[in-house]
């Protein structure tokens, strides 16, 4: 009987991890599909399977020169976000994490509460700050106003992790002569390696998605615009017809580097949750 019960335990508990695994991927399924189908079949009926495959909609994609602008916009805006976020929000989490000061609890609730306000309602103020520092229409106005929503959470996860490191490796490094930047640079942030690149991955993420601000700060300038405003204005291979197809197969196309960092950063999480093993 209890052999019986273990089994049914494992039977649901697998079916569940089924259930959740198709519910999650099932959407990035149907728009791989989407992307292979023609305009004609995808408006005559609806099928899991597409019945003449295509890339058409990838070529005309890859050939469109505008899109490969915003991509190479997005990559350049995502990373300079989170390579900023970072190191902003390492100085700001070690402060927080470390060092004890009047109000550090209070400061730290206020960071978080940063990430409580949608961005519309910020959106006008941040656009007369990019007005006036004349980078409207340009790349750098989301390079200055992304941090915005990045570095709360950079700083709110970095700190908890600073907070868990044992205060014994400090003093040792305080003990060998180190002064504290050697001791932040040197000692505290290789420990932090796993953190560092799950935010900085979340931040470029955040970046690469978003859409509000790109489309406001850049419309003026198409050459200055990322890849969410430029799907979202895809006209299309035949004329007076919705681009579904074509929105499909950017969308695959901008997941991909992302899959890609994902794939890479997590061998290399691993490999920072290992390396500071206590030795002996």
């Amino acid at each position: 009987m209890a052999r019986f019960g273990e089994i049914l335990r494992r039977t649901l508990f697998y079916l569940l991890v089924i259930a959740i695994a198709v519910y999650a991927l099932f959407p990035f399924y149907w728009a791989f599909s989407t992307s292979l189908k023609t305009e004609n079949e995808l408006f005559s009926r609806a099928t899991y399977l597409p019945q003449q495959w295509t890339l058409k909609n990838y070529q005309y994609v890859l050939r469109d020169g505008t899109f490969l602008v915003a991509l190479r916009n997005s990559a350049f805006v995502a990373g300079t976000t989170a390579v900023l976020s970072l190191m902003v929000g390492a100085f700001a989490a070690y402060a927080l994490g470390r060092l004890r000061f009047r109000g550090r609890t209070f400061l730290l609730y206020l960071v978080l509460s940063m990430t409580m306000f949608p961005a519309i309602s910020i959106l006008s103020g941040l656009y007369t700050i990019v007005r006036e520092f004349g980078v409207f229409g340009t790349p750098f106005a989301l390079i200055m106003t992304y941090p915005v929503f990045t570095l709360p959470f950079t700083v709110w996860v970095l700190t908890s992790f600073f907070r868990g490191l044992p205060a014994e490796i400090e003093q040792a490094a305080i003990v060998d002569g180190a002064s504290p930047f050697q001791t932040f640079r040197l000692i505290l942030l290789p420990l932090l390696a796993p953190a560092l690149v799950t935010t900085g991955l979340l931040a470029f993420v955040s970046s690469w998605n978003e859409y509000l601000f790109a489309l406001n700060f850049t419309i003026t300038n198409p050459d200055a615009q990322t890849v969410t405003v430029a799907i979202a204005q895809f006209s299309g291979i035949d004329a007076m017809q919705d681009p579904v197809a074509e929105i499909m197969a950017a969308a695959m196309i901008v997941t991909i580097p992302l899959v890609a960092l994902v794939l890479i950063f997590q061998n290399r999480i691993a490999a920072g949750l290992t390396s500071g093993a206590v030795k002996g």
